[in-house]
This record gives C-alpha cells, sequence and structure tokens, in this order.
C-alpha cells in the first residue's frame, strides 16, 4: 500500500478510536444508548476496512474470499438496521421486527448461497448484496429527507459516503494488487465521512434523551436554562444532603459559584444574553464537576456544589479553582433570541466568578446558615485574584485560597 494511503487510512482509524473514546466517557455518564449505537456503529465500520484491507491472519486466499464474504452481509446488515433506526423507521415494535428479519434472513440466506459457489464468486455476491444495501438504505434516508427530516440529509451524506467506502473497499479486496492508491484515498476519506455523519446523527437523534432523564428525575423542578436542579429541588437537595448528614456524621464539602456581572449583562444586551450565559457556564459546570459530587442552581446568579463524605479538603479546593477556571473563559453570547445568528448581533462575554468553599463538620450546622455563610465567600471571593475563598474555620473568616501545586 502506498504512503499517501496509508496516510488517508490512518485519519479514519483515528477518527474511529476517538469516537470509541466518547462512546465509553458518554457510556460512563450513563448514555447506554447513545454510546453503545454509537461505539457499534464504529466497530462495525473499523472491522469491515480491517478485513478488506487484508489485516486479518488468514493466508489462505479462499478462506479469506469466503469470510470476506460473509463479512460484508453482516456489516451492512446492521449498518443498515442502525440507519433505520437513526431515521426514526423503527417507531413501532411491529416494524422494528419486521425489518430487523428481513436485514437477518437477507444476510444468512445470502451466506447460505454463498457456500454453493467459488469463494471469489461468494465475495463478490456478498459485496454485491452490501451495496445494494446500501444503495436502498440511501433511498430511505433521501425519502426522509425530502419529507423534512431534521437528519435526513446527514444520513443521506452519510450512506453515500459508505457507499462510495464499500465500492472501493470491494474492489480493493478483489484486485488488491493492481488497485491505485487514489482508491484507497477515496475510499478512507468517505469511511471518515461516513463515521463523522453518523456520530453527527446518533447525537443529535437521542440528544433528547439527557433532556428527558434529567426531567423525569426533576419533574416541575427541571430548569430548563442551566439544565439541572431548579431553585426548589436544589432546596430539597441540601435539605436530604444535611439530613443524611446529621444521621451519619462525616464531613461535607460545599462548593458556591456566583456570576456577579449577570445584572450589568441584561442591562447591556437583555434576558436573552443571560440565559445564554447561564446555559452555557451550567453546561461547563457539569463537565467541570466529577459525578459523586451533586450540583443545583442557587438563586438567580450562581450554583452549588456538594460533596458527601468529603474525606479530602485539597481536593475540594482543586476543583474551586478549575471551576473557576472553566467558567471565567470567554464565550460569544447571542444577544436576539435567534439563536442560529451567528455573526450578527453576538458580543463577547466573561463571567466574573467567585467561589465560595467551605468543609462542614460541626454535626449542629443549619443548612441555610452553611448556605449563606459559603455564598457570602463567593461574593467575597470576586475580590481576590485566585478567585476562591476558603472558611477558616480557627479563626471564623473567610480567607483567600490560592491555587495548590498540584491543583
Amino acid at each position: 500500500m502506498d504512503k499517501l494511503a496509508f496516510g488517508f487510512w490512518g485519519c479514519y482509524f483515528g477518527l474511529t478510536v476517538l469516537m470509541l473514546a466518547v462512546s465509553a466517557v458518554t457510556f460512563a455518564r450513563s448514555l447506554h444508548r447513545i454510546s453503545l449505537n454509537a461505539a457499534l456503529s464504529a466497530s462495525a465500520s473499523a472491522f469491515f476496512a480491517l478485513a478488506f484491507l487484508g489485516g486479518l491472519p488468514i493466508s489462505n486466499e479462499d478462506t479469506l474470499a469466503r469470510f470476506l464474504a460473509h463479512v460484508a452481509l453482516v456489516v451492512s446488515a446492521f449498518l443498515a438496521y442502525l440507519l433505520f433506526m437513526i431515521v426514526g423507521a423503527m417507531r413501532r415494535r411491529k416494524a422494528q421486527l419486521r425489518i430487523a428479519g428481513a436485514l437477518l434472513a437477507l444476510a444468512f440466506g445470502s451466506a447460505a448461497i454463498g457456500w454453493f459457489l467459488t469463494p471469489w464468486q461468494s465475495l463478490a455476491l456478498g459485496v454485491g448484496v452490501a451495496c445494494s444495501l446500501a444503495a436502498f438504505a440511501l433511498a430511505v434516508a433521501l425519502h426522509n429527507a425530502l419529507r423534512g427530516d431534521r437528519l435526513g440529509w446527514t444520513a443521506v451524506a452519510g450512506v453515500f459516503s459508505l457507499l462510495v467506502a464499500m465500492a472501493g473497499m470491494s474492489w480493493i479486496a478483489l484486485d488488491r494488487a493492481n488497485v491505485p492508491w487514489q482508491v484507497h484515498a477515496v475510499s478512507a476519506i468517505a469511511g471518515t465521512a461516513y463515521v463523522a455523519a453518523m456520530a453527527s446523527a446518533l447525537w443529535t437523534r437521542y440528544s433528547y434523551l439527557i433532556e428527558l432523564r434529567q426531567v423525569m428525575v426533576y419533574g416541575p423542578g427541571y430548569d430548563p436554562v442551566t439544565r439541572m436542579r431548579s431553585h426548589t429541588e436544589t432546596g430539597q437537595m441540601i435539605g436530604d444532603a444535611f439530613k443524611h448528614y446529621r444521621s451519619e456524621p462525616a464531613s461535607m464539602g460545599v462548593i458556591v459559584v456566583s456570576i456577579s456581572n449577570l445584572y450589568v449583562l441584561e442591562k447591556l444586551h437583555g434576558t436573552a444574553a443571560v440565559n445564554h450565559a447561564l446555559f452555557v457556564c451550567a453546561g461547563r459546570l457539569r463537565r467541570t464537576v466529577p459525578l459523586r459530587f451533586e450540583i443545583g442552581r442557587l438563586a438567580t446568579d450562581g450554583f452549588v456544589v456538594l460533596q458527601r463524605n468529603c474525606q479530602d479538603s485539597g481536593q475540594l479546593v482543586r476543583l474551586a479553582h478549575r471551576v473557576c477556571a472553566r467558567l471565567s473563559k470567554s464565550v460569544a453570547l447571542n444577544t436576539s433570541l435567534d439563536a442560529a445568528r451567528r455573526e450578527n448581533e453576538q458580543t463577547r462575554w466573561k463571567a466574573e466568578i467567585g467561589v465560595g468553599v467551605l468543609l462542614v463538620s460541626d454535626p449542629a450546622a443549619k443548612a441555610s446558615n452553611v448556605l449563606a455563610t459559603c455564598r457570602g465567600m463567593s461574593r467575597v471571593a470576586t475580590t481576590y485574584a485566585s478567585r476562591v475563598a476558603w472558611f477558616d474555620q480557627a479563626s471564623g473568616e473567610a480567607v483567600e485560597m490560592p491555587a495548590l501545586e498540584s491543583a
């Protein structure tokens, strides 16, 4: 294989590995359906490419040809099933079973017929069925796109890329010694485009599950702006945490984040810009805070982070500095209700962050007093260079907490 061809295929497999890594992260965040579909899609297409490029340890050409025929049939049937799921063709259980049965029958029926043919004829049959299935999937995606499905054109681009990649890799498998490097390049680019398109389509189709899960957990207490607990639900969360704290005394970490310049932002650019700012800050906070912490919205300009059974105050302080650094990054805010207007009516904005950190160890501590103290420290912290204030138990005062060396 030419060095340029190696480079193109390296990009393809690199993107596949990245998609698998992202799938692992989403799985860790309990987004199992998204991560599983994304991982299976990337793995199936990568195995198809690896097999057809000759990367399997099968030396006998006839055995390899028969195996590739089965790979083409099984992978194409699975990817078609996944596409039909993405474009919403299997919303009903009956339709899902019917399509799954038809795809299985086609794959296993073609594989059975292939055993009555020579190995290379079997490979040609498998490739032909796979490309025909991809063409049919392209027609379904095009039909959905013309009907106005929001994922239609993304699916069309993805399946068209898959069809091109399959055709190129089939050529490579059937005439490996005489294939020009340009075929490798086109196939690799098409495969990369397919993986990117399917990742985008999967995330768009199933991202609503994230919202749905939050709504189901919090109900009326769900805040659509920050996509976390609302003020009322946050109060319930804090109350439950302190009840647990009194029943099983153990240190509890409390972090309060305040944004001091939201009022000015609202006066200059209106409520839409404030909502956008809160949306961005809340998203950054959720991505920064580990899963073992509890998060909620506090008042109109802040957030609270709780850690039950906090054993390491240094870890709490380091998290406070990470939160401050992440939320303080500038962002381009829309000042119009039309979120699609990217160039016009935008302004660069940087949140003025203050973080108050408190380690609760007194069993008689009241939630309202702890929260008021920590909130006051977060406001004072906006005047500190480090923007982080720590409550010193010995002096009973708020002191500035510079970044620790390992932060």
